[in-house]
């Protein structure tokens, strides 16, 4: 898998095209959750892609500290469905921190996890923070990744 981290003014029509795509097909069609994806956020946001060949497999969204959460933060984490079998939600995660570190130095970074997500969080380091919540109707828990 390779990845690529852009600012929106770096993004072509065309990945920015098939990142809305994507994360259309698993957030609001997959998930059968109804928001609105497009939050105006995504002009702040350094984005990861992570390509299986020529194809967009995976993919986030990261924020300075304060354009989000308070701290660093990673958002939208998507696997392409044809694409999950093969350990790149672990990959794009690992490279996703590594850009907040490139972009941000050490600063902890926070999560808005799904619940059922829980244990891969953690595997990847992240605890949890707080109580339990419904993010359009998802349950969610917010997490801090903090490098050692």
């Amino acid at each position: 898998m390779r990845f690529e981290t852009k600012t929106f003014e770096n993004l072509t029509k065309t990945e920015l095209y098939t990142i809305l795509q994507l994360r259309s097909a698993v957030f609001v069609v997959e998930q059968n959750c109804v928001y609105q994806d497009i939050d105006g956020k995504d002009q702040k946001a350094l984005h990861v892609l992570g390509y299986h060949e020529d194809t967009l497999a995976a993919y986030t969204r990261i924020f300075a500290p304060g354009k989000y959460f308070d701290e660093v933060s990673i958002g939208r984490v998507v696997v392409h469905p044809e694409h999950r079998a093969f350990g790149y939600g672990k990959d794009l995660m690992l490279a996703s921190i590594e850009a907040c570190k490139a972009a941000f130095g050490g600063q902890p970074i926070r999560i808005s996890a799904q619940q059922y997500l829980l244990k891969f969080y953690n595997e990847l380091g992240f605890t949890e923070t707080g109580e339990g919540y419904l993010e359009d109707g998802i349950p969610h828990v917010n997490m801090v990744f903090s490098f050692k």
